[in-house]
């Protein structure tokens, strides 16, 4: 671990993926050990498509069921040296949420009442007001704390 070379005013309110109320969720309905993590892995804290045989995947595939990938510590560390790692490794079960509320990473930013969607290619979070996004799926969850860019905001699919 390196030398503290940062000190922030506040406590982060959260980790990309972690529940943000104690309300109601729902997981992907799939089966025990249904859904493996694909050949390359999945990332926590954005979306991730499952196929008909249960292998999940960032990358949007033909027919993909979509779900987020809550953070369930299940993640891990590989890189030499590495601090820290959100990435679960191929062959590992996977949790899809269907619905509930949860913080995500947005790059642009996010204003409450936004839809999300999530990136074709990788899954991460898109806040719009536009009824599509070229390369973006639509999700059932919606933007409910706002986010600056690069910073975390709250997810539901409670209206």
């Amino acid at each position: 671990m390196p030398f503290q070379t940062t000190v922030k005013n506040h406590q982060a309110p959260a980790v990309a993926g972690d529940f943000a109320s104690a309300n109601p969720n729902a997981s992907m309905l799939a089966g025990e050990g249904r859904l493996i993590s694909g050949d390359d892995g999945v990332t926590v804290g954005v979306f991730a498509w499952a196929d008909a045989e249960g292998k999940v995947s960032n990358a949007k595939g033909s027919g993909g069921r979509i779900g987020f990938v809550h953070r369930e510590m299940q993640a891990s560390i590989t890189g030499y040296l590495q601090e820290h790692g959100n990435r679960i490794l191929p062959g590992h079960i996977i949790t899809l949420a269907v619905a509930g509320d949860f913080w995500a990473h947005f790059a642009d930013g996010a204003d409450i009442g936004q839809t999300v969607f999530a990136n074709d290619t990788d899954g991460t979070l898109k806040a719009s007001s536009a009824a599509s996004e070229a390369g973006h799926t639509a999700t059932r969850f919606k933007v409910a704390s706002k986010a600056e860019a690069g910073e975390l905001a709250k997810i539901t699919t409670w209206e």
